[in-house]
C-alpha cells in the first residue's frame, strides 16, 4: 500500500485556511452587525481585511490556506484517500471535491490578490460581482441557461446534503473521537447545518437566474445574507446565521487537527461514531 502519510499536512492547511476564511466572514459580519451596518460578502470581508497590516498577514494565511485545501481535495478524489470507492455514489462525491477545491482555489486567488494591494477584481457591491459576473458570460455559451440551471441543481443538493449531513451527523464517521469532539459535537452540528442552508440559499439564487436567463439574479454570500435579512424576523435570523458560520468555521478547524482519513489511519484511529455507537 501507498503511503499517503505527506497529504496529511496538506489537509490540515487546508482545513485550517477554510476556517480561517469563515471566522473572518462571520465575525466582521457580526461585528457590521452590532455597529448598525450590513453582514458582508466573501469577498466583500476579504477586502475589508486589506485596510490593515494584520489584515493582510490574515489574508497571506487565508490565501495559503485556500490553496492548500484546493490541492488537498484535487489529491483526495485523484488518490480516493477517504475510500469513498468507484460506484456511482463514490464517484460523484469524487468529482464535487474537485469543484469545491477549484471554488476554493479562486478564493484563495482573490485573497493573494488583495494580499498584494492589486484588488480582488470582483467588482460590484458587497463584493457579489464575482458570482454575477461569472453567471453572465456562462449565460452568454452556447446552451448556457442549461448549464447555470444544473450547476444550481448541484449546489441545491450540495445545500440539503450538508443539512441532512448535519442533522444526522454523518460527519462523525471522518472525525477521531476524544474529550474535546464528544463534548463540541452540539456546535459542529449547527455548523454543518448553517452552512447547508447558506448554500442552499445561494443554489436557489442561481436557479432563478437560469430561469430568468440574467445574472443579475445570481449572487453568493453577501446576496443570501441580505436576503435572509429581509425575512420577517430577518434581523434576529442573520445574527443566527451568522453563529452558525461561526459554528461551521470550528468545524474546519476541527477537521484540520481530527479528521482521520483511512487509507492513511489504516482503520487504527477509532470515529467518533463509533465511539459514540459503543456508549449507546
Amino acid at each position: 500500500m501507498s503511503d499517503y502519510s505527506w497529504a496529511i499536512p496538506v489537509m490540515r492547511a487546508g482545513y485550517a485556511g477554510r476556517g480561517v476564511t469563515y471566522l473572518a466572514v462571520a465575525g466582521l459580519s457580526l461585528w457590521a452587525l452590532f455597529q448598525g451596518g450590513e453582514a458582508q460578502g466573501t469577498e466583500a470581508a476579504l477586502a475589508n481585511l486589506s485596510d490593515s497590516g494584520w489584515g493582510v498577514a490574515v489574508l497571506w494565511l487565508i490565501a495559503i490556506g485556500l490553496f492548500a485545501y484546493a490541492i488537498w481535495r484535487g489529491i483526495d478524489a485523484a488518490e480516493d484517500l477517504e475510500d469513498y470507492g468507484t460506484d456511482g455514489e463514490g464517484m460523484i462525491a469524487r468529482a464535487g471535491m474537485i469543484v469545491t477545491g477549484l471554488i476554493h482555489g479562486a478564493l484563495g486567488a482573490v485573497a493573494l490578490s488583495l494580499a498584494l494591494g492589486r484588488g480582488g477584481g470582483s467588482g460590484g457591491e458587497g463584493g457579489e460581482g464575482g458570482v454575477s459576473s461569472v453567471t453572465g458570460r456562462v449565460l452568454e455559451w452556447p446552451g448556457g441557461q442549461w448549464i447555470v440551471g444544473f450547476a444550481a441543481i448541484c449546489t441545491i443538493g450540495a445545500g440539503i446534503y450538508y443539512v441532512i449531513k448535519g442533522w444526522k451527523a454523518k460527519y462523525r464517521e471522518k472525525l477521531m473521537a476524544n474529550h474535546f469532539t464528544r463534548n463540541w459535537d452540539w456546535a459542529l452540528r449547527a455548523g454543518v447545518m448553517a452552512q447547508g442552508a447558506l448554500v442552499g440559499i445561494i443554489g436557489v439564487f442561481l436557479l432563478a437566474a437560469a430561469w430568468r436567463g440574467s445574472e443579475q439574479a445570481a449572487g453568493g454570500v453577501g446576496a443570501a445574507f441580505d436576503w435572509v435579512a429581509a425575512l420577517p424576523g430577518g434581523g434576529i435570523l442573520i445574527v443566527i446565521l451568522c453563529l452558525g458560520l461561526l459554528g461551521f468555521a470550528f468545524f474546519c478547524f476541527v477537521n484540520a487537527a481530527y479528521r482521520i482519513v483511512p487509507k492513511v489511519s489504516g482503520g487504527e484511529l477509532t470515529s467518533l461514531k463509533d465511539k459514540l455507537k459503543s456508549m449507546a
